[in-house]
């Protein structure tokens, strides 16, 4: 196994493509393609991203990591907190299902996924509302 293998096993594409066709992340946020790399309309919406942290092991085989979640609600406040942040779990909780999916040509295989750390209210400096949280990933080519 070499280095350019294992760096193809991108946790941040893999999550991100699970939830945008998962169809409980479509009804929590109140339709598809609400799920994106960048924070954007409509409203509300999912970031992934790369989290700050995680374990490379030793790069050879399998790694675990951070993806970050962020939900974003409109910049007028709404959804409120609660609704923000449930909507975030439900999120959250669909991309756990990933561990339990079969093997698919060409993919990345995750064999875990865990939170790694606090949910956090943090909106923006202009007021619009976010939660986000991490995921710990386990994945391997």
């Amino acid at each position: 196994m070499n280095a350019l293998t294992l760096a193809d096993a991108d946790p941040v594409s893999t999550v991100l493509a699970w939830l945008q066709e998962h169809p409980e992340a479509a009804e929590a946020l109140g339709g598809p393609g609400r799920v994106s790399g960048i924070q954007e309309a409509p409203w509300p919406h999912l970031r992934v991203s790369p989290g700050a942290g995680g374990d490379l092991r030793d790069l050879r085989w399998g790694i675990t990591p951070e993806v970050t979640l962020e939900a974003y609600g409109d910049p007028g406040g709404w959804p409120g907190q609660a609704e923000l942040r449930r909507i975030l779990l439900r999120c959250a909780t669909a991309t756990l299902e990933l561990a339990e999916q079969p093997r698919r040509p060409g993919r990345p295989v995750v064999s875990d996924v865990r939170p790694s750390g606090l949910l956090l209210w943090s909106p923006l400096v202009d007021g619009q509302p976010r939660w986000l949280m991490n995921l710990a990933v386990t994945l391997h080519p």
